[in-house]
């Protein structure tokens, strides 16, 4: 496949070219001279035609963040790059080009049409992420497999599709094994898919496709039972608890533990092992429990506050809007009527009752806001010490079962020591007669050896319930603290936004006051 450029420099994509490219497609004639003089910003473009310009790279465009349509096709590229920013686009053409592989679209999540055509690709592949994609045009390429074609199922909103000139359309079958493998297709190398042809790759491909649809279910079932497992971890992290309802913890407290391992082969040591983990997970499982049933209360709490909060607010903005309502009925004729009267004196002692009028209104919402202020610094106070005393009372107890892991611990180390010195003293003896493990039998060398082997592992579990402890206040406190704040931080920006408001409504209808020029008119 031959280029017009085949024997000309290539040319990188840079500023002066996608000025020009800018400047040419804009607009034209009176409006283009005007459009020239101010420039033109390369955000607000929405159409890019960059054909024939003999690239070889794709580069530059990242400040096309609004384009939708793009035309690079007749170039020389090659590879399929720097298109991530434009995350806008819908309509992309990189057809006549020299490119072997598709990729690099991953960020075109928008993207309905896509044109592949005269290339050198071989594969159809890396286009998961375009899940709107509803034309693809990849005729005259390098495809050779027909299965590969089985991707397209995947495409739920493809209608048409072009393959022509591959040579997969060597194959006589091909429009029927297309039809039956990919049935949302419409049209077919820009022709209606004939009925026929869906009812002979129906038959003809019955057992194959039963196997697709068969897979395809498992793998809906698979991702889905996936999401759900998803959901419940963030949950469960919501709650501060994951990975307690096992043996998680202690498996980890064993992995690092290379002393421990070797010590699990000593006699009896098996039983003693089981029972303690048994025990350990019973209480995991029992924070674990905890902290689900302490995650619905803090959720509770923080859906009463936010109701009692914004009925606060709608009541205060109710009685707000009251006297906003009243002082516009009062007053809904009084400019007119103030550009009518002759009087001098009736028209200042008019102007005094209207500006009087103006600053009761601002008193009076000044005077409703700081009432609001009170009455919900009251309910953020009642919150923030329902939750902190939710957080400490949960921490609390939450210290008290990781303390009975820890005692777990203490009693299986003290177990464990004692079996394997008197392992050791049999050994010494000689009235061991069993094999032991090369690993463990080195342990097993004089009393200090077996004492810091046991030490060692006893050490590495009581760090890793620390850390899990540690790990789980810390959040508790940072998540307490957090909402705290932020709650603040709304109260007090919506304090400031709200004497905003009424700072600019009393502008304004002083402002219109002003714009009168009553006294002119004398």
């Amino acid at each position: 496949m031959s280029h017009l450029y085949d024997t000309v420099e290539p040319n990188v994509i840079n500023d002066a070219m996608l000025a020009n490219a800018v400047e040419e497609q804009g607009p034209q004639e009176e409006a283009g001279r005007f459009a020239k003089m101010e420039g033109i910003e390369f955000n607000d473009v929405t159409k890019l035609q960059l054909d024939f310009k003999n690239i070889l790279k794709i580069d530059n465009l990242w400040q096309f963040k609004n384009i939708t349509k793009l035309q690079l096709d007749n170039n020389v590229i090659e590879r399929i790059e720097g298109l991530d920013t434009l995350v806008n686009l819908v309509w992309l053409d990189l057809s006549f080009n020299n490119i072997e592989k598709i990729g690099g679209l991953d960020a075109l999540v928008k993207l309905e049409d896509l044109s592949l055509y005269n290339n050198r690709i071989s594969q159809i592949e890396n286009l998961d992420t375009l899940k709107k994609l509803q034309v693809l045009s990849i005729g005259n390429n390098n495809l050779t497999s027909l299965e590969n074609l089985i991707y397209l199922r995947g495409f739920k909103d493809l209608r048409t599709l072009n393959i022509a000139g591959n040579p997969i359309c060597d194959n006589e079958q091909h429009k029927v094994f297309i039809a039956a493998h990919i049935p949302q297709l419409v049209y077919l190398d820009f022709r209606l898919i004939d009925h026929n042809v869906r009812e002979m790759g129906s038959v003809k491909y019955q057992d194959s496709i039963e196997e697709l649809l068969h897979n395809e279910k498992l793998a809906k079932h698979q991702e889905e039972e996936e999401l759900r497992r998803q959901k419940e971890l963030e949950r469960h992290t919501a709650a501060f608890v994951e990975h307690l309802n096992g043996p998680f913890l202690f498996a980890t407290m064993y992995a690092e533990d290379t002393e421990g391992k070797k010590l699990a082969n000593l006699p009896g040591v098996a039983e003693l092992l089981e029972v303690y983990r048994t025990h350990f997970i019973e209480t995991c499982q029992s924070i674990f429990n905890l902290g689900l049933k302490e995650l619905e209360k803090r959720e509770a709490e923080v859906s009463a506050f936010e109701v009692c909060l914004l009925e606060a607010i709608n009541e205060n903005q109710e009685k707000g809007a009251t006297l906003l309502k009243e002082f516009e009925e009062r007053n809904f004729d009084i400019l007119t009527e103030l550009q009518h009267i002759a009087d001098v004196n009736i028209l200042d002692a008019k102007l005094t009752d209207y500006n009087l009028d103006i600053t009761m209104l601002t008193e009076a919402l000044m005077t409703l806001e700081m009432q609001l202020v009170d009455q919900l610094e009251e309910i953020i106070k009642e919150y923030e010490r329902n939750i902190l005393d939710m957080a400490a009372g949960f921490l609390e107890a939450v210290q008290g079962l990781m303390a009975h892991n820890r005692e777990l611990e203490n009693v299986h180390h003290e177990k464990l020591l004692e079996m394997a010195i008197t392992t050791l003293e049999k050994v010494t003896r000689g009235e061991y007669d069993e094999e032991l493990p090369d690993d463990l039998r080195v342990l097993l060398v004089d009393k200090d050896t077996v004492v810091n082997a046991v030490g060692a592992s006893h050490d590495i579990h009581l760090l890793k319930i620390d850390n899990r402890e540690d790990e789980l206040v810390n959040k508790v406190n940072t998540w307490a603290s957090n909402l705290i704040k932020k709650v603040h931080d709304d109260e007090w920006a919506r304090n400031r936004n709200r004497i905003t408001e009424i700072d600019l409504y009393i502008d304004h209808v002083r402002e219109d006051l002003d714009n009168l020029d009553l006294h002119e008119q004398l």
